[in-house]
């Protein structure tokens, strides 16, 4: 009996250990395939997005320099206006007096300076002569030198009372469109500190800009001329395009945040843009059209003797950057010279034909009775196998 029990015991034995190998002295390998894309014509783009406001690209405030009555307004909101057209007038009562009054100073003056120059005349004529004293001399030279002055400030003051009254009547110094109108009939405007504003015009909504605020980690890639497309609230099915027409030095600072203004030129021929509006732009900062390109990762695979079977050629060459093909068991490397990339794709100069399949990466498959876990702490699937003890608490629950 005993011995009954000792030789099936040793079978037992026998049938585990064979098993025990079977589970993991003999697991086969992973199965490994290769991933691998063709070298295609393409477009190659980075671009850089940010948000602005749509402003014409000419925009003159107009005010006024005297002090005033608005007494008529000529023109309304959306008004066009041409250059030299009068758009509003200032009362001009005040204006008119002062400058009556300039001109009576100024005669008064000019009266004054006729007189005290004969009289210098003569007494120069008798100083040459010796019959008055220096005295006499010199006050009719101080006398007449003082009238000149006077004469001179009041003619001056009489031209300031002239300009004042033509600054009554306000002209568009532009042609254009009447943005804004900040004032009414009746009303008055003082012009004692600064020039208050009546109209703001634009001078043509056909051509727009947006003034777009771009990050510093974004603005060493921006250049003028490059393309940008871009949407407003307004219009979400639209696509307007444009192009940078300027890039500017002057940094802003909001919330330790550093920004660089771009301005953006764009048609406008069906006035959709308006003046206020918020854009939502895309400015390509690298664009190519319909140029050989292949996956980036391509340049990044190289065929690791880990991965290939011991039965596998591999054929390499010298050369800075390279892609790998397969041919049933043979790995061939092809010297390619690159161009510009936007990280997902490289432009190919030459090296390799277009159509031709070449390795991305590599796919390495489940081994028998294995499963693939939720992501690790890499961001990848870790594999588990059932007959390996789990972590604490990962029993399953029944």
């Amino acid at each position: 009996m005993n011995k009954k029990k000792v030789i099936t015991s040793i079978i037992i034995l026998v049938i585990a250990g064979i098993a025990a190998w079977l589970i993991w002295g003999s697991s086969p390998k992973h199965p490994i395939t290769f991933e691998t894309a063709k070298v295609t014509k393409d477009t190659i783009s980075n671009m850089v997005t940010a948000t602005g406001t749509i402003e014409p690209i000419t925009q003159v405030e107009v005010g006024t320099q005297v002090s005033g009555i608005i007494s008529k307004l000529y023109v309304d909101y959306n008004s066009e206006v041409t250059k030299g057209q009068i758009i509003a007038e200032l009362d001009k009562t005040n204006l008119l007096n002062e400058l009556a009054s300039k001109r009576s100073n100024m005669a008064t003056s000019k009266t004054e300076y006729e007189y005290k120059l004969k009289n210098y005349t003569r007494t120069k004529t008798l100083f040459d002569k010796k019959m008055v004293s220096d005295t006499d001399y010199e006050t009719a030279l101080y006398e007449y030198e003082t009238a000149k002055n006077n004469y001179d400030i009041s003619k001056n003051e009489l031209a300031k009372a002239e300009t004042n009254l033509g600054y009554a009547t306000i002209y568009s110094p532009i042609d254009g469109v009447v943005l804004s109108k900040e004032v009414e009939e009746g009303q008055t405007v003082a012009a004692s500190y600064s020039t208050p504003t009546l109209f703001t015009i634009a001078q043509d909504l056909t051509q727009m800009q947006v003034v777009a605020d771009v990050d510093e980690a974004d603005i060493g890639e921006v250049k003028d001329g490059q393309r940008v497309s871009f949407t407003v609230d307004a219009y979400p099915n639209d696509i307007f395009e444009g192009h940078v027409s300027q890039v500017r030095q002057e940094a802003t600072t909001t919330n330790n945040v550093v920004t660089y203004e771009v301005v953006i030129n764009s048609p406008n021929p069906d006035l959709k843009l308006k003046p206020g509006l918020t854009a939502n732009i895309t400015i390509y900062t690298l664009e190519k059209n319909d140029v050989l390109c292949v996956s980036s990762k391509a340049l990044r695979f190289t065929p690791d003797k880990a991965l290939i079977g011991p039965d596998d050629k591999v054929v390499d060459a010298e050369g800075k950057h390279k892609i790998w093909t397969r041919e049933g068991k043979t790995f061939t490397a092809h010297p390619v010279e690159i161009g510009i990339s936007n990280g997902t794709l490289t432009e190919i100069i030459s090296g390799i034909a277009e159509g031709t399949p070449v390795i991305t990466s590599v796919i390495i498959g489940q081994m028998p009775g294995q499963s693939i876990s939720p992501e690790n702490e890499n961001g990848e699937k870790a594999e588990t196998n059932p007959f390996m003890p789990g972590p604490p608490g990962s029993k399953k629950k029944k």
